[in-house]
């Protein structure tokens, strides 16, 4: 008898839940609607384990755990599950796994979600056992077959062979009696000596749905008799409905009802536009009462007098204070100003909900945190948890937008479909003007700070101060809005960085890269600036106040040697940055130009990256191609702005756009070797872009950049 039967799956299901997070499906889950949407699937599909689905078709299915939002998860967690089963690549499939918070909960988190650059970090020791486990199944299935020991049978390619009698059976051929049996405890784990598919150039599994259009999105579903709705809602952050003329808006075909809910007035249609024509004739007055109605320019101002008093203490070392009696030590102070940002992802917020015949309520969303959706459906339409049924779509984007405290987008959905009786269903969407101007922004941040050089060129002393609204809804501090400032890695001995947690009506949420977002600029704009000042080389400066065996410094060897042999073009300047974010070690450099509109051109880009080992260079590359992308996006063109009044003046992609395809930068990248356990690579290529582009702006112009977005406040 094999060692694989000798183990209880109970007992797997208990151990190894404790020890790795990785758990064995309920037998349930086997007969799940997920489980019969397999890619690839077209006959009986044998669940080995949580993570992977053997069809007899040899297809092998990896169920992500991780929302596939654009970032690669489906791609690099198979990539993880197909080393250790020695399958052929060719074979492999992803799709999104169940709804379950304790199944498939992130290890950071601890419920399922997706955010924080985590999804290969948290998963690629589970995903590889995962791996492991299911071979050592069709191992133990196929020597059952054969009655030949399991260590005297070999797998490569999808296929298991004995050698002693050249017979050989595919992992379709065996997926059932493996998953008649027990999975072992415990397997063992490759070398990273012996990898063939970890770390190799992967094409991504979605990419050929995406091109073709055969993908699906939450856009795409219509089951029968839908119904669409869209939202009116107030122009001022926190206002409420007053009162509501619809006479017009019910006159327009198509419209089926109209109904007040908490967040505005939803309409009802048998399609969009005529949706939208209904929503655009309401004729609503808006109680403002507890309104937000501060203009951007005046918030600035309450947060100017705020930072006057003493916040929370992030770090303190040394003796800052002390510095400012000494007259032989050179003093530069500035101001940095950081306005509202919105998401933007390509697909707009959306949802579609669908009551069964037995009273349950089955939603297609592409969710970031699942459970915690589940739980806002079933409060507000009564049905319990366990009849909310996620089925969890690709998502055209996020950027942290789709991941809210309490699920309050959900929350809406699940309003306007309980308002609507529940009997149709319905397909709730954003317009991007509903994105734009709804809310939920990076917050708005003040810095200010003040370096200390002594004569000798030396940073004696850094003291910063943060203002903005707190991520985390703390009335302490708070962490993420001044990390990547109060761990700042270079050695200054005095350091003050202290933090006012703000009060605005305006709802705000992490961003691409959270904090960093803001740190990362000051942090590296700001000392880049010193260093010019004492006349040292941005490199070499930052170099002589890192750790010699630092992360950090290592990028910057790296990207240093990256631009070697390519001098700077005539009429252009060179700026650098480096910063850790999520545990990765970008450093990058730009080479930036005026335009005659005064403005900068940004023509290439040199990018390191050290995230441990790379699962998926390939994907490390888009990641940093595309953080570049959007952060430049954000920093050139990018404000939302609060008028008179406290309304948003953008409301889409003409006035909030993105880098356009003839203004992305040519991005080299280099991937530092390192046997770190890998980290995230989602979100870190965003931080550095900013401040290398202000530091070669301001050796272009002799202008330092002080408030964002460049090609407004900062023109040459």
């Amino acid at each position: 008898m094999s060692t694989v039967e000798n183990q209880s799956r109970r007992h797997f299901l208990a151990g190894s839940s404790l020890v790795i997070g990785f758990a064995l499906a309920p037998k349930a889950m086997a007969l799940s609607s997920k489980t019969k949407l397999a890619q690839g699937a077209k006959t009986e599909q044998q669940q080995l384990n949580a993570f992977v689905i053997v069809s007899p078709d040899n297809t092998v299915t990896v169920l992500s755990k991780h929302l596939e939002m654009g970032q690669g998860p489906y791609t690099g967690l198979t990539q993880l599950v197909a080393e250790e089963l020695d399958a052929d690549w060719s074979q492999m499939r992803a799709t999104a796994s169940p709804a379950d918070d304790k199944i498939y909960a992130n290890t950071v988190f601890g419920m399922q979600g997706t955010g924080g650059s985590t999804a290969i970090a948290n998963s690629y020791e589970q995903f590889r056992r995962a791996g492991a486990t299911a071979k050592a199944m069709l191992v133990a299935a196929a020597a059952a077959r054969w009655q030949v020991p399991t260590n005297s049978l070999n797998v490569k390619g999808g296929v298991v062979s004995d050698p002693s009698s050249d017979r050989q059976a595919t992992f379709g051929e065996l997926a059932k009696d493996a998953a008649m049996l027990n999975p072992p405890s415990d397997v063992s784990l490759k070398k990273p000596a012996d990898f063939t598919v970890i770390g190799a150039k992967k094409t991504r599994l979605d990419t050929p749905d995406k091109t073709d259009g055969s993908a699906v999105f939450t856009l795409d579903h219509y089951p029968e008799n839908l119904m669409v709705a869209v939202v009116a809602r107030a122009p001022y952050f926190n206002a409420k409905v007053k009162k509501v003329n619809d006479t017009k808006a019910r006159e327009i075909k198509g419209v089926l009802d109209i109904q007040t809910v908490p967040q505005g007035v939803a309409v009802y249609a048998e399609d969009t536009w005529s949706a939208l024509q209904a929503k655009a004739a309401l004729d609503i007055e808006w109680d403002t009462r507890d309104a937000e109605q501060r203009s951007s320019e005046q918030i600035i101002a309450d947060y100017r007098e705020q930072m006057k008093q003493t916040g929370f203490e992030a770090t303190k070392r040394g003796d800052v204070q002390g510095l400012a009696s000494r007259d032989d030590l050179d003093v530069i102070e500035a101001e940095f100003i950081f306005p509202y940002l919105a998401h933007a992802p390509m697909e707009t917020l959306d949802a579609v909900l669908q009551q069964n015949e037995d009273g349950s309520i089955t939603c297609f969303n592409g969710a970031q945190f699942p459970g915690q959706d589940k739980q806002a459906i079933s409060e507000i339409t009564g049905v319990s948890a366990e009849n909310i049924h996620m089925e969890i779509q690709l998502a055209g984007g996020s950027f942290g937008r789709r991941a809210q405290f309490g699920s309050p987008y959900m929350r809406e959905a699940a309003e306007v479909f309980k308002a609507s009786g529940m009997k149709r269903p319905i397909k709730h969407l954003h317009t991007r003007e509903d994105d734009i101007q709804g809310g939920f922004y990076r917050p708005l941040f003040i810095h200010k700070i003040k370096g200390y050089l002594d004569k000798e060129g030396e940073i004696v002393g850094w003291d910063q101060v943060i203002a903005g609204q707190p991520l985390m809804k703390k009335d302490e501090l708070d962490e993420t809005s001044v990390e990547g400032a109060s761990d700042l890695p270079y050695k200054i001995k005095n350091l003050n960085v202290f933090s006012h947690n703000t009060t605005a009506k305006v709802p705000v949420l992490w961003w691409r890269s959270v904090g960093h977002t803001h740190t990362g600029f000051v942090v590296e704009a700001f000392l880049d600036e010193l260093l010019q000042k004492a006349g040292k080389d941005p490199i070499e400066g930052r170099l002589a106040l890192l750790p010699g065996d630092s992360r950090e410094a290592g990028v910057l060897k790296a990207v240093a040697k990256l631009i070697q042999g390519k001098p700077v073009a005539e009429g252009r300047q060179r700026g650098v940055a480096v910063h850790k974010s999520f545990s990765t070690y970008v450093a990058e450099v730009a080479d930036v130009s005026v335009t005659e509109e005064g403005t900068p051109r940004v023509h290439d880009v040199y990018v390191a990256v050290d995230c441990g080992v790379a699962v998926n260079p390939d994907t490390i590359r888009a990641q940093m191609e595309g953080g570049v992308g959007f952060g430049l996006g954000a920093i050139l063109f990018d404000e939302i702005e609060l008028g008179e009044g406290g309304k948003v003046k953008q409301s889409n992609f003409h006035d909030y756009r993105s880098l356009r395809i003839n203004e992305m930068p040519n991005v080299e990248v280099e991937i530092v070797t390192s046997s770190a356990s890998p980290t995230g690579v989602g979100e870190p290529g965003v931080p550095p872009i900013g401040p290398a582009v202000a530091n070669a702006w301001r050796r272009l112009t002799g202008k330092p950049v002080r408030r964002l977005p460049i090609n407004r406040y900062e023109k040459a």
